[in-house]
């Protein structure tokens, strides 16, 4: 296959790259900061704005599937902002153009309504997270796109690639898993093509 990474420098989008060429798959990460990736065979970097429309159509043709990890990083996580939200509209846009239907992208469990105190200190501490990730999922339900939204909980450095999911929910006891996990899981769904049109919860 060929797919468009968005989100390639991050945590989840290292793992991405690594589990897609490792399958043997060409991918290109469209990024911001080019020089944060290293070169490697069957790796494209294009440089480029998440934003920008017309750029990322532009990189998209030819490609099968496109999956996201883009996130806000800390202290700006932390304020108010749009910035997931926003590449997730003019994602929707550049695949439209470029006649690209399928997506799998990175949202988060604090979104689902989980009760308990660790639930509902998260939900405070991330409140601009969580907003911005409604927002995107608003987006990328309402499109017509070929669509996966990956909600996973607190994520951390584990080698361990496997995960347990459920659909439209958390996995009882879903605290934690890995990068890794996450991204495997991601690359799966796009070469499967499993879980269309489908909000699905992750656990380790």
């Amino acid at each position: 296959m060929r797919l468009l990474v968005l989100g390639a420098t991050g945590n989840t989008g290292r793992e991405i790259l690594d589990r897609a060429l490792a399958r043997g798959h060409h991918v290109t990460a469209f990024v911001r900061s080019p020089e944060k990736l290293a070169p490697a065979a069957g790796l494209a970097i294009v440089p480029g704005d998440p934003r920008d429309r017309a750029a990322l159509a532009a990189a998209l043709v030819g490609h099968d599937a496109v999956v996201s990890a883009i996130g806000m990083r800390p202290p700006k996580a932390f304020r108010p902002h749009t910035l997931v939200a926003d590449c997730a509209a003019a994602t929707v846009d550049a695949m439209g153009i470029a006649g690209v239907q399928r997506l799998a992208i990175v949202s988060a469990a604090v979104l689902f309504p989980e009760r308990g105190l660790v639930f509902a200190f998260f939900r405070w501490l991330l409140k601009h997270i969580a907003r911005d990730l409604g927002a995107m999922e608003g987006v990328v339900r309402a499109s017509a796109l070929d669509w996966t939204i990956v909600r996973p909980p607190r994520l951390v450095q584990s080698a361990d690639e496997s995960w347990r999911f459920a659909v439209d929910a958390l996995p009882a006891h879903g605290r934690t898993m890995g990068f890794r996990a996450l991204a495997a899981f991601l690359v799966d769904a796009v070469e499967q093509d499993a879980h269309p049109r489908a909000l699905v919860g992750l656990a380790r």
